[in-house]
């Protein structure tokens, strides 16, 4: 990889935070091997997708302006989460009205232009491959709802991981159709989402792959846990553990 010495923050998200740390970890290597000096602001919080999917937007628009106030200062802020960079790219300035709060308005919104998931930074911002690094698995690749149809984010990380060495990248079939987490929505309407996540866990296993990937955590986690719960050994892991080459600890919902 090159270096291109660029300055980033990264946004860890909730989930990475208490679930998956070394997604964030993982991150951090990648950004730091393609030459970025990494900033991870300790005043973030959540992006506040949450209470604006339940409705309550006025406790959305003040998490908000924590996040872009801790993060403004930064020319590039990464995000390892296509749903979470989907709220700040996309509805942060829908948040704010241009006549009633003009200030926020502009800034949610070069705070949004500014917004970079992780791996279409790393693929389109920063041109990098991993060529050299070895993974010589058979992995299939779920693409998040809010990843391919808010971030158009589909062939970065196919192109990242394509590019280690001896990988098999195998293609589920529907694979761009929901896993019925949809954060509130499992819980709202748990039996349509379990009937969501068993088709989908279906599609991952008729690929025959050994490991199932994603950049989103919250997905992952959904398939996981119904995988551990019906006894299938799919490995499920953050895009990011791959790319960074640190998979020797248990993928998700997997005995330590």
């Amino acid at each position: 990889m090159e270096g291109h010495h660029v300055q980033v923050a990264l946004f860890v998200t909730c989930l990475v935070d208490i679930f998956r740390p070394s997604a964030g970890f993982a991150a951090v290597k990648l950004l730091e091997e393609a030459g970025c000096s990494v900033s991870v602001p300790p005043s973030q919080t959540c992006c506040g997708q949450p209470a604006y999917n339940s409705g309550d937007r006025e406790t959305a628009k003040e998490i908000a302006k924590q996040v872009i106030a801790a993060f403004e200062t930064f020319p590039y802020v990464i995000v390892p989460s296509g749903s979470c960079a989907g709220m700040m790219c996309k509805h942060y300035p829908q948040l704010f009205d241009s006549e009633t709060e003009p200030s926020w308005h502009v800034r949610a919104t070069g705070f949004a232009s500014r917004v970079r998931e992780l791996t279409a930074f790393l693929a389109d911002d920063l041109g990098v491959d991993f060529a050299g690094r070895p993974f010589p698995r058979r992995v299939t690749y779920h693409d998040s709802c809010s990843s391919i149809r808010e971030m158009g984010v589909a062939s970065q990380p196919r192109k990242l991981l394509k590019s280690l060495d001896g990988i098999e990248l195998v293609e589920m079939s529907d694979r761009d159709v929901c896993c019925g987490f949809g954060g509130a929505f499992s819980i709202k309407y748990p039996e349509i989402s379990n009937a969501m996540v068993s088709q989908k866990m279906d599609r991952v296993l008729e690929t025959k792959a050994d490991i199932l990937t994603g950049a989103d955590l919250g997905c992952l986690m959904n398939i996981a846990g119904k995988a551990s719960r019906e006894g299938n050994a799919i490995d499920v892991r953050h895009i990011a553990e791959i790319l960074a080459g640190g998979v020797d600890e248990p993928g998700l919902c997997q005995p330590g």
